[in-house]
């Protein structure tokens, strides 16, 4: 009985645990985007249809670096728990925390019994994340290919509205 009671313990401290660094990765990766977006919005509207190709690849790698800069954010959060209650060092705690994040997963550091189910459900958190950063260096690129004319905001057209979108645009 009582190494049910220690076990359910442990599952509920894990999860606890877990709950806490997936909110606070998700509001590091929403704010992280939220910051970039403003950015994109403030910064290319004005001036990107008169981007040449090499000020456009410019661009990807300055939002590719500061995505990257906010996945380390991520990953040192996560380190930052293991350093305190799992694993003796920065730099084990930082590799396990990257080898996990991005599903490597090597196996050759490992969390004490008591925290082993964070791995997991770290790696399922690093493809969430990654995948919203991919979704978002797609935007941009298709914004830059697209001339920018993407980033205005179209004026809804009421579905009652049986006129076409070119006849809404010949209008005075």
């Amino acid at each position: 009985m009582a190494i049910v009671r220690w076990e359910s313990m442990d599952l509920a401290r894990q999860a606890s645990a877990a709950v806490f660094l997936v909110t606070a990765t998700l509001l590091l990766q929403c704010a992280g985007m939220a910051v970039l977006i403003h950015w994109a919005r403030a910064h290319i509207e004005i001036g990107i249809r008169g981007l040449g190709p090499v000020r456009s690849a410019v661009l990807m790698v300055r939002f590719t670096t500061l995505i990257i800069v906010l996945h380390i954010l991520q990953i040192l959060l996560w380190a930052g728990f293991y350093r305190w209650l799992c694993l003796p060092t920065w730099e084990a705690c930082f590799y396990f925390s990257s080898a996990s994040y991005s599903t490597v997963g090597y196996g050759d550091i490992v969390l004490p019994r008591v925290w082993r189910l964070l791995g997991p459900v770290e790696s399922i958190t690093g493809v969430l994340m990654c995948g919203f950063s991919v979704s978002f260096v797609f935007a941009i690129a298709t914004r830059l290919v697209e001339g920018g004319s993407s980033f205005r905001q179209e004026q809804p057209v009421s579905q009652f509205d049986r006129r076409s979108r070119s006849e809404l645009a010949s209008l005075p």
